[in-house]
């Protein structure tokens, strides 16, 4: 792919740490709602004679503010340098998915967005990696879009909903990741070796967690387990066995209630072996999960759950819920060097399907 060019990977311990889970806004963001005539779409105000921005939907109403790092390449390639990451993995923030829009507004605010980070990624090919969106609410379009971020924009893959919410015109308002009409969005991918990573959005019961900012706090974790349990038990890992998913958030509970998961499979087949007759357990290792957990004890759990060259370096740059000093979690569980070089590095290059350092850094 010309967006990962480079040399073989360096050895040793000490090469600039390779982030997966880092989000991207575009610098300006068209007025969509004028564009298509419906609204609900998210913006990006300019805060004058400062280097912050607002995030507004276009009703209005406020969602957050962003330094110059969320929409500045070289802002963060300076961060970049001070905390020691050789490359980040570029995704959209996924407030940006919008799959609740109309088919074809969806597909192009992905355009425009895959099109903006292709660019950016584009002008520092040896620093950043892109994961391009998709109009998921329409999988004709959204497997046409995947074809275009690899093969026209060079993307590495892409970054998707831990489920699909709807819009209008939808048979109903949420898909899950198992959902048979999304199932050719993921075979488009293991057909194009592309990685996807799931990322939740949307959470379940958002609407009654509000308060304490549960949705992230506990809804996240609960969407990315959702999402595993979705592909495992859906039957998409076992049809696709090329597939390359890496979950967010260390797969958030899954790993937690993988027990729970296993006898639940074992004592009610009826209800939960029902489209694959494969146990939850022997789905470990196919996957990826990041190592943003924050805690050094989970991280080793993790580890020695999903095994040590299936998780990799995850921060949630730029935003305050993530990892502050990147490797932090991953140097005080412990590891041996072997491990930690593939926690920071080799993991990430094993998913990303690029098997080397862009631009040869080390």
């Amino acid at each position: 792919m010309s967006a990962v060019a480079g040399r073989p990977r360096p050895g040793g311990v000490d090469v600039g740490h390779v982030d997966v889970h880092t989000h991207i806004l575009p610098r300006h963001i068209p007025r969509f709602v004028e564009r298509f005539g419906e609204g609900g779409f998210m913006g990006l105000e300019h805060i004058p004679g400062t280097c912050r921005a607002r995030m507004v939907r276009d009703d209005g109403r406020y969602f957050r503010d962003v330094d110059e790092n969320c929409f500045d390449g070289p802002a963060r390639l300076r961060d970049c340098d001070r905390d020691g990451v050789g490359v980040q993995v570029l995704s959209t923030v996924p407030v940006m998915f919008s799959y609740w829009a109309r088919p074809a507004h969806g597909e192009q605010v992905a355009q425009f967005l895959n099109d903006d980070l292709a660019r950016t990624v584009a002008a520092h090919h040896d620093r950043f990696v892109g994961l391009g969106t998709l109009p998921l609410q329409d999988p004709e379009r959204a497997c046409r879009e995947l074809e275009r971020c690899v093969k026209d924009l060079g993307l590495a893959g892409v970054q998707i909903g831990s489920h699909v919410e709807t819009g209008p015109g939808a048979d109903d308002e949420r898909w899950m990741l198992s959902d048979p009409r999304l199932f050719p969005v993921f075979d488009t991918a293991a057909k194009l070796g592309a990685a996807v990573f799931i990322h939740p959005w949307d959470m379940m019961g958002e609407a009654r967690m509000q308060r304490y900012w549960l949705p992230w706090l506990v809804g996240m974790p609960a969407e990315e387990s959702l999402a595993l349990c979705s592909l495992i038990f859906g039957g998409v890992f076992e049809r696709l066995p090329a597939l390359r998913v890496l979950v967010a958030h260390g797969g958030g509970s899954f790993a937690g209630t993988l027990g729970r998961i296993e006898h639940g499979f074992r004592c009610r087949p009826d209800l939960v072996a029902i489209d694959n007759p494969q146990p939850p357990s022997s789905y470990l290792g196919r996957f990826w999960v990041d190592s943003l957990v924050l805690d050094p004890q989970a991280l080793r759990q993790i580890v020695g759950l999903f095994g040590d060259t299936r998780v990799a370096l995850g921060t949630d740059y730029p935003f305050p819920l993530g990892e502050t000093v990147p490797g932090e979690t991953i140097r005080a569980a412990g590891f041996d060097d072997a491990v930690r070089r593939k926690l920071l590095v080799d993991n990430a290059l094993d998913w990303l399907g690029i098997g080397h350092v862009p631009g040869g850094r080390g």
